[in-house]
């Protein structure tokens, strides 16, 4: 199962993190950010997913599959 999810700003980080921590893919769609916002959540998820050994792949502009 993979969780599809689109922040609508930045404090909806906290999702993404607890259903990656709980080993769950996370489908992370961010094209209902401004830029500068997707850019942090981007920079978050490549921490994250660095921090716990996973991968981190870039499905389309601003759509992004993280694997732990």
């Amino acid at each position: 199962m993979v969780k599809s999810l689109r922040p609508q700003n930045y404090n909806e980080v906290l999702y993404v993190g607890h259903y990656f921590r709980a080993g769950v893919p996370v489908l992370m769609d961010l094209t209902d950010l401004p830029d500068v916002d997707a850019k942090r959540l981007v920079d978050f998820a490549t921490g994250l997913v660095f921090g716990r050994g996973g991968a981190f792949d870039r499905v389309d502009r601003k759509l992004f599959l993280l694997q732990p």
